[in-house]
């Protein structure tokens, strides 16, 4: 008995060879129908005996290609043809793509080069030889260059190729590795690379990847177009080049990025777990943080030029076969790659645009003519507590969607102001964009306005509300705010926090939420950080947090930790703490200081904070590590660094911390929050200075007084967080906010809350940070909707 059936199949489904794998499947049980690509993902029409029908629909989700994604299957029955006045038909056809009124595909992300790929490209007798555009369905661009779906090629960056005979023939054969590849190309009808001087002039050259080589060896500093923007690359072992690289950037201290050959390489330069090696060499290809080994390959002094004051590089490999042919000649052992802008602007995408904005950068561009249509920087991760976690999420990892446990109306969120994403959401799918960075400079303004724009055609989402930061200055609040004919909703920003940690961990109700970074504005004007939240979606209540302290200079106390220094011993100390005897208080400009002082008495461009981040700033700070910043979190990163536990166990006494009631207040709260018994607790940190001024006076090693200052908080949130169980009965735990990029806060109090009976979440798939600020907003609006 025939029967028909028509399968809507939902997912990444698209330029990842599932028609393919669909006609293959359909040819081996001699099943007649066809699949197409449509705006929803794929569509299938099948008809055969009824036994051959049911086992295609049972293997169609099981032996699907590595890179789909099947998220939803529906079945429809259909009346067969050759009956009730339907034709007949012959065979299992791929037919052409059909857009339907709503976009609902999963467009695929670009992975790196296949194995398949990689040995034609480096094979003589290959037609593909050296050919830096190699790609097939398993491997190549896919977001960055298209303009819109289905993913078909007249809707990429591709469209200006046409193909050849040859690639035309692979692209027609269902047998063929390439067959419906749209990125398909050779030497004779693909993209072509250009060496180009500093005035955009080509230089003449035969093959332009073996003609930088001698250039970067030379230490000249050349700007090469990838997928998602250009890498500004130098030789990494040549302090020079790397030192030149720094001052023409104006990155003085942050860390630079290095690609290396091959797996063995990096373990020549770090220490390499399983969870660090599975990410270089996964077909995402972020950069990973990885520990240093002592005795690293690069010299010591290159080390420190790339990565000052870090324990860790970040390390990737080759993922574009252009990568593959610069470290095929064995010649080059590891070149720095660094998004190609200034500092803080999006990355650098059209050949151009490179000629002027990266004029006295490069000395020479390595260019090609095929255009990148979605700027996506290079993703960063760090393998933390036995999972890689997500530190910046872009190439590799965008579109594909966070996966939501409930249906949200069509939502867009637009983030915060540093390390900006936006998410657009729709049903159960939260789609969070490329990284876009701090909203700092009219580039970065520019470039989130249109990855609004872009995302909203291509996911064909009209959003019925726009979440958004109650601060009022942040641009993205501002634009959210220009736009009337659609509800606003305002979020709290420690709230998204957690809500981003309970959306990825698929939770409901409520939990107890540790929410901890530099700033965000708080429910009562002042600078939050330092939070400890009873929130579900719904709302929340401040169940406590620290003890506030004026930030002095506003944002310039970001930028300079000391200033944080001064404000927290005058906080405890008042103007006595002048007259220490300790290499801090010596090192202070009376003058400076002075004015500091008079700013904190007066009330005046001090705004107060309860932040986290700014206690970390103070230490750093108090204990030497650092006294200006330049790049965000950096003194607080050089803290992290200066623990040593594992050779000085006895550094683990952890200083004291206060937990009080504030007295005469009640809890914040926001939405549909329970108030906890009591007014908030209050997060005293008088006793913590104390012990760590009684260090210092003893000469106690930094690294030792670093690891006491790490303990302390975490026992102190164990406390907390016992505290608050017995008031509210809640067990489960989330942790969130840019502190919980510190492995070590992360990693302990995790375990320590474990012991003591906690559920403790925390997030991978999408940054604790900032960067993952716009999914806890959809969740949040979402619930506000109902």
């Amino acid at each position: 008995m025939k029967i028909r059936r028509r399968i809507e199949v939902s997912g990444i489904v698209q330029g990842v060879g599932f028609r393919p794998y669909v006609y293959r499947l359909a040819q081996e049980r001699a099943l007649t129908g066809n699949v197409r690509n449509t705006s929803r993902g794929a569509t299938i029409e099948l008809q055969g005996p009824r036994e051959q029908v049911e086992e295609f629909l049972r293997c169609l989700p099981t032996g699907a290609p590595p890179l789909a994604r099947i998220t939803r299957i529906e079945v429809q029955e259909l009346a067969c043809h050759g009956e009730a006045g339907f034709s007949g038909e012959h065979g299992f056809q791929i037919v052409a793509s059909e857009r339907g009124a709503a976009n609902r595909t999963l467009i695929a992300a670009d992975v790196a080069v296949c194995a398949d790929c990689l040995r034609e490209l480096l094979d003589p007798a290959d037609r593909r030889y050296r050919y830096p555009f190699i790609n097939c369905t398993n491997c190549g661009p896919r977001f960055t260059i298209i303009h819109g779906v289905p993913y078909d090629r007249r809707l990429t960056s591709m469209a200006g190729f046409q193909m050849c005979p040859q690639c035309q023939a692979e692209y027609t054969d269902p047998g063929n590795r390439r067959f419906h590849a749209q990125p398909n190309a050779c030497w004779k009808c693909g993209p072509r690379l250009s060496l180009w001087n500093e005035a955009g002039e080509v230089i003449a050259c035969a093959d332009p990847v073996a003609a930088i080589i001698p250039r970067l060896l030379q230490g000249e500093i050349i700007a090469i177009k990838g997928l998602g923007g250009f890498h500004l690359a130098a030789d990494a072992t040549g302090a020079d080049a790397v030192r030149k690289l720094r001052a023409r950037k104006n990155r003085f201290e942050k860390p630079l990025a290095l690609m290396v050959a091959d797996l063995e390489t990096a373990q020549e330069l770090c220490e390499l777990d399983e969870a660090g090696a599975a990410a270089l060499v996964s077909p995402q290809r972020p950069i990973v943080l990885l520990p240093k080994r002592q005795s690293c390959a690069i010299p010591a002094a290159i080390a420190a030029e790339i990565a000052p004051h870090r324990r860790e590089l970040g390390l990737f490999l080759p993922y574009t076969p252009l990568h593959h042919l610069l470290f095929a000649g064995g010649t080059l052992k590891a070149l720095v790659m660094t998004s190609a802008n200034l500092s803080e602007e999006p990355i650098v995408t059209g050949n151009h645009e490179a000629i002027e904005r990266l004029s006295g950068i490069a000395d020479a561009f390595l260019v090609h003519n095929r255009d990148i249509v979605w700027r996506c920087d290079d993703s960063v991760v760090r393998a933390v507590g036995g999972r890689v976690r997500q530190l910046r999420r872009s190439r590799g990892f965008v579109p594909v969607p966070v996966l939501l446990h409930k249906s949200v109306p069509p939502i867009l969120a637009v983030g915060g102001e540093l390390k900006n994403t936006i998410c657009a959401a729709k049903g159960r799918e939260a789609f969070l964009s490329p990284h876009i960075g701090d909203l700092e400079n009219a580039a970065s303004a520019q470039f989130f306005d249109d990855v609004i724009e872009h995302l909203a055609r291509v996911l064909d989402i009209e959003p019925a509300a726009i979440a958004y930061d109650l601060h009022p200055r942040y641009f993205s609040t501002q634009w959210a705010l220009d736009h009337k004919g659609v509800k606003l909703i305002g979020v709290q920003h420690h709230h998204a926090h957690i809500a981003s940690c309970m959306a990825e961990n698929r939770l409901d109700g409520r939990v107890i939420g540790f929410a901890l970074d530099g700033t965000g504005y708080g429910a009562d004007g002042n600078i939050w950080g330092g939070e400890v939240l009873l929130a579900g979606y719904e709302g929340f209540t401040r169940a406590a947090h620290f003890d506030y302290v004026p930030m002095p200079g506003g944002e310039q106390a970001i930028r300079q930790p000391w200033r944080m220094a001064v404000s927290y011993l005058a906080r405890h100390y008042g103007r006595a703490f002048l007259t220490m005897d300790l290499p801090f208080v010596h090192s202070l400009d009376r003058h400076a200081t002075e004015l500091l002082l008079q700013m904190m008495e007066r009330h005046f461009n001090a705004p107060a904070t309860s932040s986290c981040g700014r206690l970390f700033d103070a230490v750093a700070a108090l204990t030497g590590i650092r006294q200006k910043a330049t790049y965000e979190g950096q003194a607080a990163i050089e803290l992290e660094a200066a623990l040593d536990i594992l050779h000085d166990p006895g550094s683990a006494r952890a200083y004291p911390l206060e937990l009080r009631r504030q007295a005469g207040r009640s809890a914040v709260e926001e939405g549909g929050a329970t108030k906890p018994p009591g007014a908030p607790w209050l997060i005293d940190t008088r006793p913590l200075f104390a012990a760590i001024l009684a260090d210092l006076r003893k000469q106690t090693p930094v690294s030792s007084i670093a690891a006491r200052f790490h303990c302390g908080l975490v026992e102190t949130f164990v406390r907390l967080a016992q505290l608050l169980r017995d008031e509210s009965g809640l067990d489960r735990v989330c942790l969130s906010g840019g502190c919980f990029h510190n492995a070590f806060l992360l990693t302990t109090l995790t375990r320590r809350l474990e012991l003591s009976g906690f559920r403790v979440f925390s997030q991978s798939a999408v940054p604790s940070g900032d960067g993952g600020l716009s999914l806890g907003q959809v969740m949040v609006a979402a619930r506000s909707m109902k």
